[in-house]
């Protein structure tokens, strides 16, 4: 008769789930168990640290809405998010690197004009160009191509953080679709370095440990192109101080610009400058595959993403 004690406990949880009817659930849930397990032993984790866990996943489940996902911000910091994305992109020779999605891909990403402004409102921050392209490996160029974009603004908030979001809507994102060339662009601002949310659970732990809260500025883009694998990634500001220690360990060298100063009196398209600007230039190369694209948080099942 087995004893659930310290020594057989472990293999009598994973026998339960022997008659799991999904091979890949039953491989993960043991593989679960066996880790867990093996993390309480290695740890001799005591009561009160068991219910203070517990504790902090309650309040970061809590803290979670429609606009903001706190297990995401917290799978962000423990690196989690990281690895998952590179075990499932192991192979990137030519295509651009992937990064994290993070936790404000929120609301409805409106199809918008090339050259729009997508930061109207903004009057304090530098004004920003960014032009872009969407190529296959070969360089052959991919039109049509839906590709949402979104940043911080100059005071490092996203809009759904901001407490008139529902009355103002977006700013600072939007969908483009690739012209004939493979090429979309906009004005915007520039994004500054910004800390991740701390009034949350995750932002507790972070303060707790004396970690810093920062990520370094950067435009996030999601490109969705039929026949190929979804690109989530970020482009970084080059230069940024916090580039080496991003406290969601999302940057990687490629996906670092360098974002340069203008005093040209038009911009690419030929808008009207009113002062100094910056050129942000990038080039998006799609590796062939499928997959789904994630929907932004708040989207209803029956919306497209």
């Amino acid at each position: 008769m087995t004893q659930f004690n310290e020594t057989e406990l472990t293999e009598a949880v994973v026998r339960s789930f022997d008659q799991t009817p999904d091979t890949r659930a039953k491989f993960l849930l043991q593989e679960l168990v066996k880790s867990l397990h093996d993390y309480v032993s290695k740890t001799g984790l005591t009561f009160e640290e068991w219910e203070y866990a517990i504790d902090f996943l309650t309040r970061t489940g809590q803290k979670c809405t429609d606009t903001r996902q706190e297990f995401i911000l917290l799978s962000d910091v423990l690196g989690v998010s990281m690895l998952v994305d590179a075990v499932n992109h192991r192979d990137r020779e030519g295509a651009t690197e992937t990064t994290v999605l993070g936790p404000f891909y929120v609301g409805e990403h409106k199809v918008t004009a090339h050259g729009t402004d997508i930061s109207p409102h903004n009057l304090t921050g530098e004004k920003m160009f960014v032009q872009s392209r969407v190529t296959d490996l070969k360089g052959k160029p991919l039109a049509n191509v839906p590709v949402d974009v979104w940043h911080a603004d100059d005071d490092g908030f996203y809009d759904s953080q901001k407490p008139n979001y529902d009355e103002i809507g977006a700013s600072a994102r939007a969908r483009f679709i690739t012209d004939s060339d493979g090429r979309f662009f906009f004005r915007t601002i520039l994004p500054c370095s910004y800390p991740i949310p701390t009034d949350g659970p995750v932002g507790e732990m972070i303060v707790q440990t004396n970690r810093h809260p920062m990520r370094p500025a950067h435009v996030h883009f999601l490109v969705n192109a039929k026949g190929y694998e979804p690109l989530i990634t970020h482009v970084f500001i080059g230069g940024d101080k916090y580039l080496d220690s991003d406290v969601v360990f999302g940057v990687k060298d490629d996906l670092i610009a360098k974002v340069e100063p203008r005093n040209d009196a038009a911009m690419p398209d030929g808008t009207k400058a009113a002062g100094p600007w910056h050129l942000m230039s990038y080039e998006f190369l799609l590796k062939p595959g499928g997959g789904m694209a994630p929907k932004p948080l708040g989207t209803k099942a029956a919306e497209p993403a």
